[in-house]
């Protein structure tokens, strides 16, 4: 019988953080924790990851297709070892076609590039999950209209990859305003954290509805002032199916009460 992966929303937390000690990784704790065992809980090992970055946006959908993708530090401000830490995952040209091809099939435009590489929305939480780098991975861009629907219909026509042995990762955060780290946050980070997880008991259908008016939402501005860290949802919302969400992760004392919720489908 053939094993459908699971899909997953998953913050990737900040910077390098997996690649630093002291007080600013010991605060991505119970992330580590979580993305340190969940490769455990799946059946079998992916035969790849398709993730969809919030660091990645294109005016179209664009996917990564090199065998042997670079390295991309689009942080700054962290200790100068950060600039050269490696995660040398091979990518998957034989994988990105059959990305393309679906895509393709849906009648959304796709493009592809060949030298794409990592960004750290991909090798930071890849590199706990799976630290010997000995799964093909395949970046996915978002497009840059943000528009839910879109990406919605993107997540559906990925969704027969989760038959074939692909895990679908968005990386995000479900709370991301740089601006408002700290105990200022708790309020509006707890009220969208409350709204993400009424709508992700709805069923499939109103769950999609409601994700797609999620400006409504408490807070929704506050928590988001740009929604790039949201979007990957609605792609792994899209590529969930009927299947029901979970959360794996539900940390709420993330630098100083930040709520930052991971979630699962399947």
């Amino acid at each position: 019988m053939t094993y459908r992966m699971p899909t997953y929303y998953i913050s990737h937390g900040g910077g390098p953080w997996s690649y630093l000690e002291g007080h600013f990784a010991n605060a991505h704790q119970k992330l580590a924790d979580f993305l340190r065992t969940f490769p455990n809980t799946l059946l079998q090992k992916p035969r790849g990851i398709l993730i969809i970055s919030a660091h990645w946006e294109e005016p179209e959908f664009t996917v990564m297709n090199g065998e042997s993708p670079g390295m991309i530090y689009d942080y700054g401000g962290f200790p100068e070892s950060t600039y050269t830490v490696s995660y040398p995952a091979p990518g998957s040209p034989e994988i990105a076609a059959e990305v393309t091809t679906l895509i393709h099939r849906a009648g959304i435009p796709v493009t592809t590039h060949p030298t794409r590489g990592f960004d750290h929305g991909t090798f930071v939480p890849l590199s706990v999950s799976y630290p010997n780098a000995d799964v093909p991975v395949i970046q996915l861009s978002m497009r840059h209209d943000y528009d839910p629907n879109s990406h919605f219909r993107l997540g559906q026509a990925l969704s027969p990859l989760r038959n074939s042995g692909i895990l679908i990762l968005g990386s995000g955060s479900s709370f991301h305003n740089l601006s408002m780290f700290g105990p200022q946050a708790k309020t509006p980070a707890r009220e969208f954290d409350s709204w993400l997880h009424e709508t992700m008991a709805l069923p499939p259908d109103q769950r999609q509805t409601q994700l797609s008016r999620w400006e409504s939402a408490p807070s929704a501005r506050m928590a988001h002032p740009r929604e790039d860290h949201l979007v990957p949802l609605f792609v792994v919302a899209g590529a969930a199916g009927n299947d029901p969400a979970t959360c794996p992760l539900n940390d709420t004392e993330f630098f100083g009460g930040i709520h930052l919720s991971t979630f699962k489908f399947g």
